[in-house]
């Protein structure tokens, strides 16, 4: 769908969280002053990241089982441009509703943006993001231990993660007017918790009480305003919170952004014209899930929606209010530098360890605790044997299990790690990333510490105060960015590692991951602080030559038998409820065949005097769409459409299939579906 189309979309109704705001700002309404102005230029744009929504592999639970059979809402990329008009600086930010950033997308879009744009975006002032949600398409990372459980690398689906990116970046630059930046701050108390409560515990006290209820409650917002002549207007919004993507389960089988991805849709539907994201920080020990036993329902339907909406609204909340009280920024300016790192092989100095002897990181290993998946997140338990805080029995043996390990040796081999699988030694060059960007952005004042990574909140902590430390800024105004630019699992304190726990067996590189990424870090923040150049560092490997896709490819299409396309195998009822749920199934065809990016898979219509008016389409979470193939057919389409009826729906309506069918030559064509209309009414 396009921006246009998303907007007026977005103006057709107010949502329940939006209305529960009261008193903030009505949609296009705003209230900055013109001294707000800045000598910077801004610009924000938005496009389609949405891959194939049937038939493969889901990113996120690494649950070979999971795979995509339809579409709850569509994913987006948001981007972010400022422009110091002052030193010619720009910087460019960018959230994708994806499970991971990874290294194959940056190649990848660095390479389109060196074609479009020659040396103006760069590694160094391009940072890409992924907001995390584990509903997001499969098989898009060129590393093995990310498309195992997609069967391959999908290189549709990566190619259109890719191409929306891009396009996200070129709206914006072309978007690009006199602006200026403003920042606001809040706290979120009742969106996460601590999973994994027991690791955190092991921290020491000067770490723990920065979070007295084993969370980080900040919210931080970027207000982005562009001026002109009539007293400019608001176009974009950053909201910083950490809390995992996981709303909806690992029993989900439905494309979305999760609850982050549900937040961004109910801001610009508030605001239209607003391009809204909410990205991570340190959110590696941040769950969703509040209460177990009310979020997570028996079944084997549960998937958690009412959890996402919740979470997704109080980030919106919280989001808008910190954005309605948004200061001007009291330094202005952007800046960036990045150095790429050979994370499998950092010497690290005694200055950066907890027990102040040098030490250093090894290649990738993922823990038995680490195969056992997080407990508090997951269902579906691959290898029951398996549990989190598995160590070595020789390790716990010989004392390992106790801090600081039993000696160097073992120390620097990953103990107290009982390792299942030695990913970054696997042919044929290693199933996760070793050589990964690190990176700092500051925009206005403030700082993203760009890692590659899931971080915890204390390990989080620390990475902040020794960027602030060297750049003499207050703590508050650095941010981990986490999953940025590459993926490489997660980042764990030396303390919470030892409990291997699902975190510390996904740290990487072993116990004192963190410690590198210190290290580094300060050397990054020194440079920035100095203005010298560091290097770019050790190039990394480019693995997108032999990238194997297990999985058939998708047969031409047929109907089914006895019908034509578009016919309606169930047709909805004469009449409904407001609030119900509608359901119509369509004879269809596989919607790998066409993305419809800038389109829809399906439209709800209201009767009007002039005709039918769209009120939803298939990025409103009011729709479903859900695919099937029906028994013994290995290549006919059953379609379901599912409209929940908004609490004021009132009038007749019908709704409509759209897709493209495939003939055994390649070409498409496309397929229509019309329901019967139906009434909606509180009458009884």
């Amino acid at each position: 769908m396009d921006l246009t189309r998303r907007q007026w979309i977005a103006g057709a109704a107010t949502t329940a969280a939006g209305a529960a705001l009261g008193g903030t700002l009505a949609a296009g309404q705003t209230t900055a002053s013109p001294s707000d102005s800045t000598n910077h230029l801004v610009g924000c744009g938005i496009a389609d990241v949405t891959g194939a929504i049937a038939g493969q592999g889901m990113m996120g639970y690494s649950n070979p089982e999971q795979v995509a059979a339809g579409l709850l809402q569509r994913c987006w990329a948001r981007a972010y441009i400022v422009l110091d008009r002052a030193t010619g600086k720009r910087v460019v930010f960018l959230t994708a509703d994806l499970a991971c950033l990874f290294q194959s997308h940056h190649m990848g879009l660095m390479a389109k943006l060196r074609k479009r744009f020659g040396s103006l975006y760069t590694e160094s002032n391009v940072n890409l993001n992924a907001q995390h949600t584990h509903a997001s398409c499969g098989g898009t990372s060129w590393d093995y231990a990310y498309s195992l459980a997609a069967f391959g690398f999908k290189k549709n689906s990566y190619d259109a993660e890719v191409d929306g990116m891009f396009a996200a970046i070129v709206r914006a630059h072309d978007n690009l007017a006199p602006g200026s930046l403003r920042i606001g701050r809040e706290e979120l108390h009742d969106a996460s918790r601590n999973r994994s409560r027991v690791a955190f515990d092991a921290n020491p006290s000067s770490d723990k009480r920065h979070f007295p209820n084993a969370i980080d409650p900040q919210v931080t917002v970027l207000r982005l305003r562009q001026h002109d002549g009539s007293g400019g207007r608001d176009v974009g919004a950053i909201t910083w919170f950490p809390t995992h993507g996981t709303s909806l389960t690992d029993r989900n089988v439905l494309i979305a952004g999760d609850n982050k991805g549900y937040a961004s849709h109910l801001w610009e539907r508030a605001q239209p014209g607003l391009v809204a994201a909410f990205p991570q920080t340190n959110s590696g020990d941040m769950t969703p899930n509040l209460a177990l036993t009310r979020f997570h329902p028996s079944g084997p339907t549960s998937n958690n929606r009412r959890n996402c909406e919740l979470i997704g609204e109080r980030q919106f909340v919280a989001g808008r209010r910190a954005f309605d009280a948004a200061r001007p920024m009291t330094r202005g300016g952007v800046d960036s530098i990045v150095r790429y790192i050979d994370m499998s092989a950092v010497s690290i100095s005694g200055t950066y360890t907890p027990d102040g002897r040098p030490a250093s990181t090894t290649p990738a290993m993922m823990g038995a605790g680490a195969v056992a998946t997080s407990s508090e997140d997951n269902y579906e338990q691959p290898l029951p044997f398996l549990v989190e805080g598995m160590t070595n029995p020789l390790v716990t043996a010989l004392g390992g299990d106790r801090v600081p390990p039993v000696a160097p040796w073992m120390r620097d081999m990953q103990a107290p790690k009982l390792i299942a699988f030695p990913l970054g030694l696997l042919p044929p060059s290693g199933w996760v990333p070793s050589v990964v960007p690190l990176q700092l952005m500051r925009i206005g004042e403030i700082v993203l510490v760009g890692v590659p990574a899931e971080v915890t909140v204390v390990a989080g902590l620390r990475l902040r105060q020794v960027v602030a430390d060297e750049l003499r800024i207050d703590l508050d105004n650095v941010l981990v960015q986490g999953f940025a630019n590459a993926y490489t699992q997660y980042v764990t304190t030396p303390e919470e590692y030892d409990l291997q726990q699902y975190e510390g067996g996904e740290t990487q590189y072993g116990r004192y991951t963190l410690s590198a990424y210190l290290q580094e870090f300060a050397a990054l923040a020194a440079a920035m602080s100095a203005g010298r150049g560091i290097g770019r560092g050790p190039a990394p490997v480019d693995k997108s030559g032999l990238q194997p896709d297990l999985v058939p490819p998708v047969p031409a299409d047929r109907p089914m038998a006895g019908h034509r396309y578009g016919d309606v195998l169930r047709q909805p009822d004469a009449t409904y409820r407001p609030g119900s749920a509608v359901t119509v199934q369509f004879v269809g065809a596989h919607p790998s065949n066409d993305f419809r990016h800038g389109r829809t898979y399906l439209e709800v219509h209201r009767r009007t005097r002039d005709g039918w008016t769209t009120v939803a389409d298939d990025n409103d979470w009011s729709t479903e769409f859900r695919w099937a193939r029906p028994a013994g057919s290995p290549d006919t389409s059953r379609i379901t459409i599912t409209w929940r009826s908004p609490a004021d729906a009132s009038g007749v309506y019908r709704i409509r299939y759209f897709g493209d069918r495939r003939d055994a030559s390649g070409s498409t064509s496309p397929v229509t579906g019309t329901s019967r209309t139906f009434l909606v009414t509180a009458a009884r």
